[in-house]
């Protein structure tokens, strides 16, 4: 551009052959009255525009201040040349902050360069949004740069600045951002065959996903398989194989967004992701001598045993990790060991035993002293985490020794973790005084308030302990060099508990007030006013040394410090009082115990490891502290969508199905409340992002029919057709779900979730992961393989999201109701009412009149009543009722939780009055009206119409 630019050239010559400041100094300031003039007078083309705001640009860049240029670089972004739009966009960039009145002015014109189908000014539009994007930019062109994210006519460098731009945007001002509204349509885009597209796409949905979990929920299955394609499959172009490893960057952070969200129950996923971690960690195995193919390796390695010690810290993969992270942690180069520590941490922070890391403390202790102050970090969290009863003496003492020699910037942040250690893992009282005296004189300033009020605390609270903390602090104290903290301890021990001592030998109250008022006087203001008041409480149990005491008083009321001198004169007043020893043992009473509160030494810890960009999924310090974390966030969260439940099914027992009918038990608790028979469905997604039920009469009517019928159509439109085909043998089974696509363009990002309300009543889960297209005019079948637990009355409902062009969402019910797990029972008259009398009415029997249609002749459409009954597998029993018109009918439920249930019908069609009664009576209550709605429905006018 320079080249094309001769008074620019020869402007940057002038600066650089200006041998002194002075002199380039007066060639700029030339130079810009030459601007001025030039811009005031106007008349000037675009590129002479062009010429004199590069001339200010470059002016800028040296660091001097530029006044003018503004407008003329607003003016420059509307050019429909691109050299002289690049230059404007390049001003805008650098010469206005996000709050400069200017970007008004540039708003509309960005936006127009994002609404072009051009992707050199879409670029540029974006560039200019992200790197000064103020609040005013960010909420008049979010949903723009949104529109061109997930455009299908977007190019994919337009897609990757768009990801990185909303990125921005979110981070600097996320209340801007409908972060929720999107998550679908953003997470779709995982799906794209540019794999530059998504790792932009996945780093913002990482970033997305911390604060958003539930709404983007779906990304987890769309990680899955895209680890799965990279890994397993292979599917990738050269081009983004980088050093023979698939994408190293784009699988860190697919490993890395699995860990936000909790392990998936659905057997599928999780045995794709298991195969997944089990390739990664093979490959891993194949050490070249090319460091960079090492180094790609080794940090998708080390994300996905993060990865698996988050999933199940028992399972073999993370055995195998954890004999792999004990080579790294004694590798040579300092990178690995320091990624060995930080990965062996993390499995002792989550591992149920602690076993396989305890061979390795040796080393990790060791490691303590490496050469770089990283690798020194990693071996302290380390140990903090794998610190248990068993060991603790030892570590602590370790750490105390390591203390002596430490970084002054390791020492604070050890003395709290000595601190938390000695107070958790203490074997007994006097280890826990010992150990921390000693921490605080081994630590001296870096030790903070809270671990000498956490010491007073627990001897307060503990009455054995309390006359040998006050023998250990008074020995301490007597050192020639004692910190200022040990003096603080000992002022508040020794005048609460120093009594207990004074019999001793070389403990007489005199003693203690010599030890302790020579280390005054090296003491700050206020420890010396703690020590005032252990010197009043000394008046009141030590009569012997009252003079002394009240000359210290005496001494300390004329000191310029206001606080000392206030304090002084009280206690001068109050122990100089005659005969008022009442008074005098009132005011200085015993510190009661305090009461049960949280350490406060954790907090600081926590605080000093503070939120990071990316959020933690675990903290360093055990199993128990990462449960109670588990916790709290599941209270937090308490109303995120329940994930899909996966139980493996089980096989139906050879019992007979007769004997669920005998032997019941009419003494026991009957429910309080009938089962639940509305026809609502509710939405497990949260309404801001959940698609709506697919309704109308045919989608009604399909799910209806399929409810008796085990094939058939569960929704069509122009673009799509659901088909259904099932079977079922007890409490067990399998769905086929078939997914056409009519149309002549692939369905891509295809997603299938099953959601289901009560999921320790029933079970859904996939064979195997979905697919993620479906090609043109062609079909795609998903097993589901489905288990009743408890009764239940709400369908599951699948939500199938995919791109057509736009993106949509078809939420369907599944035709999974409680009568598909009856088993058809043949039985005779006698048994038949036999059980019918024995079961007897409500609760455990439910009734129902309504309409039905009759034939063309006028009778009875009792073909149509057959098929429904059969349909819910219930058997027909001939010759048992004495009317021939009605129906009987008897089955077995089979449940795995509940175990097998009885079912009777009885169905009283009336061909004069056009009405149909039917009672259902069933041996467990819950079940009973669930049945006789299930019935009903699709016998009724409505539904037979």
């Amino acid at each position: 551009m320079a080249t094309n630019m001769r008074g620019l050239t020869q402007f940057i010559a002038d600066i650089r052959g200006a041998r002194v400041r002075d002199l380039e100094e007066k060639r700029i300031n030339k130079e810009m009255a030459n601007i001025r003039k030039k811009f005031k007078d106007g008349n000037l083309d675009g590129y002479q525009k062009k010429k004199y705001v590069a001339k200010v640009l470059y002016t800028y860049i040296l660091g001097y201040k530029v006044d003018v240029g503004h407008m003329e670089a607003v003016n420059l972004i509307s050019s429909p040349k691109y050299s002289e739009k690049q230059i404007g966009y390049l001003a805008v960039t650098l010469l206005m902050h996000e709050n400069s009145d200017f970007l008004r002015l540039v708003v509309n014109s960005i936006r127009k360069d994002l609404d072009e189908n051009n992707e050199i000014n879409n670029c540029l539009a974006l560039h200019a949004i992200a790197n000064v994007g103020g609040t005013e930019m960010a909420e008049a062109l979010c949903e723009d740069v949104h529109r061109l994210l997930i455009s299908p006519t977007s190019q994919s460098m337009v897609k990757k600045k768009a990801a990185l731009t909303l990125l921005r945007l979110y981070r600097k001002h996320p209340d801007v951002i409908p972060a929720a509204e999107w998550a679908l349509r953003i997470v779709a885009i995982m799906d794209d065959t540019d794999l530059g597209v998504v790792l932009c796409v996945t780093t913002l949905v990482m970033t997305l996903a911390q604060d958003h979990l539930d709404p983007y929920a779906v990304c987890y299955q769309k990680a899955v398989d895209r680890l799965h394609r990279l890994v397993v499959e292979h599917e990738y172009s050269a081009t983004y194989a980088y050093y023979k490893v698939p994408s190293p960057w784009l699988q860190v952070k697919l490993l890395k967004l699995l860990q936000y969200y909790p392990p998936s129950d659905d057997p599928a996923i999780r045995s794709t992701l298991h195969q997944v971690l089990e390739t990664i960690m093979n490959n891993s195995a194949e050490q070249t001598r090319n460091m960079q193919h090492n180094n790609a390796q080794r940090a998708v390695l080390f994300e996905a045993i993060g990865l698996a010690i988050h999933l199940d810290t028992n399972s073999p993969l993370v055995g195998t990790a954890a004999v792999l992270l004990a080579r790294f942690i004694s590798s040579k180069e300092t990178n690995v060991r320091y990624l060995g520590l930080d990965t062996l941490a993390h499995l002792a922070a989550r591992a149920d035993s602690l076993e396989a890391i305890k061979t390795h403390q040796a080393h990790v202790i060791l490691s303590l002293r490496d050469r770089d102050i990283s690798v020194r970090r990693r071996a302290l969290d380390l140990l903090y985490s794998m610190c248990d009863v068993d060991n603790s003496e030892i570590i602590v003492g370790e750490l105390l020794q390591y203390l002596k020699v430490a970084d002054y910037a390791l020492r604070e942040e050890m003395v709290l973790k000595i601190a938390v250690l000695t107070e958790k893992y203490a074997s007994s009282y006097r280890w826990y005084v010992d150990t921390i005296l000693e921490l605080i004189s081994a630590a001296g300033d870096h030790v903070g308030d809270e671990v000498w009020y956490r010491v007073v605390q627990i001897i307060t609270n503990t009455e054995d302990l309390q006359a040998y903390a006050a023998r250990v602090v008074f020995q301490r104290l007597k050192a020639p060099a004692t910190h200022e903290s040990l003096v603080k301890v000992g002022g508040y021990v020794l005048g609460e508990y120093g009594h207990l001592i004074a019999n001793e030998d070389g403990h007489s109250p005199i003693e203690q007030l010599q030890v302790l008022h020579t280390k005054s006087q090296f003491c700050a203001a206020p420890t010396r006013a703690l020590l005032l008041t252990t010197y009043i409480k000394w008046v009141n149990v030590f009569p012997e040394i009252k003079a002394q005491l009240i000359n210290i008083f005496e001494r300390y009321r004329h000191v310029l410090d206001s606080e000392l001198q206030q304090r002084a004169c009280e206690f001068y007043a109050l122990a100089s009082r005659p005969d008022d020893d009442e008074l005098l043992q009132n005011v200085c009473e015993e510190i009661p115990p305090f009461p049960p509160r949280e350490s406060a030494l954790l907090s600081r810890l926590n605080k000093k490891h503070g939120a990071t960009e990316d959020k933690r999924t675990w903290v360093h310090g055990g199993r128990d502290v990462n449960q109670d974390r588990e916790v709290a966030k599941v209270k937090r969260d308490s109303t995120a969508d329940k994930p899909i439940n996966g139980a493996t099914t089980t096989s139906t027992g050879a019992s007979d199905v007769l004997a669920s009918l005998q032997g019941l038990d009419l003494s026991g608790p009957s429910s309080t409340t009938g089962p639940a028979v509305s026809t609502t469905l509710t939405m497990l997604a949260k309404p801001t992002i959940a698609p709506h039920l697919a309704v109308g009469t045919n989608v009604d009517r399909w799910f209806e029919k399929l409810t008796y019928s085990d094939e058939g159509v569960l929704y069509e439109d122009v673009q799509i057709q659901v088909g259904i085909k099932s079977r079922y043998q007890g409490h067990i089974g399998q769905l086929a779900v078939y997914m056409g696509n009519k149309v002549s363009a692939p369905l891509t990002s295809f997603t299938t979730k099953v959601d289901v309300d009560d999921p320790e009543a029933l079970s859904v889960t996939f064979a195997k992961m979905p697919a993620t297209m479906v090609a043109p005019r062609s079909q795609s079948q998903q097993i589901l393989h489905v288990e009743c637990k408890k009764a239940f009355t709400t369908p599951p409902v699948i939500t199938v999201s995919f791109l057509a062009g736009s993106h949509q969402t078809i939420a369907l019910r599944l035709p999974v109701v409680l009568t598909k797990f009856i088993e058809p029972v043949i039985l005779g008259a006698s048994d038949f009412f036999e059980r019918w009398k024995l079961i007897g009415g409500p609760p455990r029997e439910a009734q129902g009149i309504f309409p039905v249609n009759l034939t063309s002749s006028g009778e009875l459409d009792r073909e149509r009543q057959q098929q429904v009954i059969l349909g819910q597998k219930l058997s027909i029993l001939p010759d048992v009722d004495p009317n021939p018109n009605n129906f009987v009918g008897a089955g077995v439920l089979h449940m795995s939780g509940d175990g097998k249930v009885g079912c009777l019908l009885r169905l009283e069609p009336n061909r004069d009055a056009k009405l149909c009664r039917i009672t259902i009576r069933s041996t467990s209550e819950d079940v009973v009206g669930e049945v006789q709605r299930l019935i009903q429905k699709p016998l009724s006018v409505d539904a037979a119409s």
